[in-house]
């Protein structure tokens, strides 16, 4: 269990410590990544040693969760601290959407790289944006010195015809590249690299170029969202799965792995490990039936308010700041990693975000309210209660601390629990506004 002193423990008296550069932040995003499926989580079928190593040298938190169960809402709250309902950026957003100028990140919104940025921190993204394809709402005209990837919802693993040296199982794919090039910061390129190999080697060279100062680099892998394509490599470790389409998902979370432990060598390359807040999570629950991305012990799963769609794996790094091979059980959610940065950092935290910083935090049991709405859908957590309607317009009651998995409605025998989240809820999404779109 985690010190009642905090994470950070004895380091309470750290004014008295000789000064140190301001740290540097590294947030790696998976995308569709189920809550089971990684060693960290019990997976024993496939290994995931390098994700495996941030959990081990940190603190796993095992009621992680993101605002929303896709990718653009999931995204919004993430990269400004602040539920995405206060400022309507509440749907997801596919095919032709994407292309919409009106549809994007709020300019009003400050992202993480806003806030670092004034720091005195080079900033970049590698990966996937799905923050709004106008240039108006390009990466680096939010914060961010550098970009390459891809702006929109999905991409396709290798440049065309998409099957050199992969293995394609045929699910039902949108035309992912259709306007929708990589690209180095606004210039398009053909990418040859197995695209999260690719995302790898750039955020490798980032840390080359700015190990000499603080940095915040936000790595948004595509992986292991479809299509589903798979380096052959990786896929000949897995001959034992005798499903195909377990088989390239395994292959494409090792490939993903793997991209991973090149950034944390290329940290330790550099003597930079204790100067680096690391986090990772992943965007949503995985979408069973499609990538087999399995959400076990949870319910639910992608686009939905059910635990497996919004409780994601969530681990936390910094060497010699933070105690290894933690485990936390009080719930987080994605909305604390921008106050957690900017608290390590040395400066100011907004009034107006919704997260908290996870340094300064006990694991004392509490009362945390926290908040889900998309579209009909609607929940809320306080405590190990929850309140959830997913869609059908009944409210369901269940107690997460002895019942993850969602299987038991408390309603009718808790009336009186169920009315008090009840007011809490309404009194909560009072204060969010209209969606956009």
């Amino acid at each position: 269990m985690i010190s009642r002193r905090g994470f950070l423990g004895s380091l309470g008296g750290a004014a008295a410590q000789p000064a140190r550069r301001r740290p540097n932040v590294v947030l790696i995003l998976a995308d569709d990544l189920g809550y089971g499926e990684l060693g960290f989580q019990g997976n024993s079928e496939i290994s995931t040693p390098h994700l495996d190593s941030i959990a081990r040298g940190g603190v796993r938190f095992t009621n992680g969760y993101v605002t929303a169960p896709f990718c653009t809402p999931s995204r919004a709250g993430l990269i400004t601290g602040r539920y995405q309902t206060r400022f309507g950026h509440e749907m997801n957003v596919v095919g032709k959407k994407n292309l919409d100028p009106a549809v994007g990140l709020p300019l009003q919104e400050k992202t993480i790289a806003d806030h670092l940025k004034p720091l005195g921190y080079a900033t970049g993204v590698i990966g996937k944006w799905h923050l709004g394809g106008d240039p108006r709402f390009h990466p680096q005209r939010r914060g961010f010195d550098e970009f390459f990837g891809f702006l929109h919802e999905g991409h396709f693993y290798l440049p065309p015809p998409y099957r050199g040296g992969v293995t394609r199982l045929r699910v039902k794919e949108p035309p992912y590249d259709d306007d929708n090039p990589v690209m180095r910061g606004t210039v398009p390129i053909t990418e040859k690299e197995y695209l999260t190999t690719a995302f790898a080697r750039e955020a490798e060279a980032f840390i080359d170029r700015h190990r000499a100062r603080p940095f915040f680099l936000y790595l948004p892998f595509n992986a292991i969202h479809s299509p589903m394509q798979a380096e052959v490599a990786a896929l000949k470790e897995f001959e034992y799965i005798r499903d195909e389409q377990r088989r390239v998902f395994a292959a494409m979370l090792r490939s993903m792995d793997n991209a991973v432990g090149r950034v944390l060598e290329r940290l330790r390359q550099h003597g930079l490990e204790e100067d680096t807040l690391v986090v990772f999570l992943s965007d949503n629950g995985g979408p069973t039936a499609e990538l087999t991305s399995s959400n076990a012990p949870l319910r639910g799963g992608k686009g939905q308010l059910f635990e497996g769609g919004i409780r994601v794996p969530f681990a936390m790094q910094w060497k010699g700041r933070l105690p290894a091979g933690q485990t936390s059980h009080r719930p987080v959610i994605s909305l604390d990693i921008l106050p957690t940065a900017l608290a390590a950092a040395g400066g100011p935290v907004p009034a107006n975000l919704d997260g908290r910083d996870l340094l300064a935090q006990t694991n004392r049991r509490e009362e945390r309210t926290l908040f889900w709405r998309y579209g009909a859908n609607i929940a809320l957590r306080r405590g190990d209660w929850k309140l959830v309607r997913q869609g059908s317009g009944v409210f369901a009651l269940f107690h997460l601390g002895e019942d993850p998995g969602e299987k038991r409605d408390r309603l009718a025998d808790q009336p009186g629990i169920a009315r008090a989240l009840r007011a809490d809820l309404e009194r909560m999404d009072a204060s969010m506004v209209e969606r956009l779109w």
